[in-house]
């Protein structure tokens, strides 16, 4: 006798353990530390105005639903993994902002269709696996007219780059997951909404990054503080050479990448368009 198991039951596993893994470390610290203007430079592009409503798609901590607060708007911050939500729902309890802080899955949002003016995602709904879903939701829940806007990674830029160093060690995902680094492609993004969206703006920038004083620096900071390296490193615990080669290729890694005195610049898509 044979057993299957339920597509559904599955993809409930697979959010399981993303959750768990954006869980590990302390991803706030990233971006408050490492990557704290990719949020303002996103609310900027999707200007952002006093009353609108926006939501923030896997937000983490809040790099751009804390901004987008603090420019007058009506926001939600919608994150798969509830430990990040409880960071931010706190850091913005200190400053005074009044965000809803709501629990998400990326790929089935909990709200109604065309309820947001802006719907945005930073370094966030790149990470769900199932990248169609996801961009069908981002269009579902913005009304026509509003702005759908993203900032991605790239596949050629530092942490595109980082996560193919990494893919070697890291357990294999599963079927049907599509690797995050896609949503830095223009083509890629224009191909998951079609003719859904229109006036699309697509620009590849960089932020310069420069809190590791050198290679072994950043090193140790994302083995402690960024979920999928902590959940590689964790794949191959048990075998020290493994360690040691991945130990040596993410220290390569930002040897080439360093433009002196331990500074990088981060390559990243910025992705803004209409919906129609």
């Amino acid at each position: 006798m044979s057993s299957t198991t339920d597509p559904s039951d599955a993809d409930q596993a697979l959010k399981a353990r993303h959750r768990a893994m954006w869980a590990l470390g302390d991803y706030p610290s990233v971006a408050t530390e490492v990557i704290p203007e990719l949020g303002p430079v996103l609310v900027r592009a999707c200007e952002v105005a006093a009353g609108q409503r926006v939501l923030d798609v896997a937000a983490g901590s809040g790099n751009a639903a804390v901004p987008a607060a603090q420019a007058g708007a009506d926001v939600v911050a919608s994150d798969l993994t509830p430990e990040l939500l409880e960071t931010g729902r706190a850091a913005t309890a200190e400053l005074g902002l009044r965000l809803r802080w709501e629990q998400g899955d990326a790929e089935r949002l909990p709200y109604g269709d065309a309820e947001f003016d802006v719907v945005m995602s930073c370094v966030g709904v790149m990470f769900a696996p199932h990248h169609q879903d996801s961009a069908d939701e981002l269009v579902r829940v913005c009304r026509p007219g509003g702005t759908i806007g993203l900032v991605n990674w790239t596949p050629e830029g530092f942490i595109g780059q980082m996560f193919a160093t990494m893919k070697p060690y890291a357990a294999p995902p599963p079927p049907g997951a599509q690797p995050p680094p896609l949503w830095g492609s223009e083509q890629h993004v224009r191909q998951l909404f079609g003719d859904r969206v229109t006036d699309v703006r697509a620009e590849r920038r960089t932020v310069r990054v420069d809190v590791f004083s050198d290679a072994a620096g950043f090193r140790d900071f994302f083995k402690r503080c960024y979920g999928p390296t902590i959940a590689a490193y964790r794949n191959i615990g048990d075998d020290p050479d493994r360690v040691a080669a991945l130990d040596h290729a993410l220290d390569e890694l930002a040897m080439r990448n360093d433009l002196g005195w331990g500074a990088m610049d981060w390559e990243y898509l910025l992705f803004t368009a209409r919906r129609a």
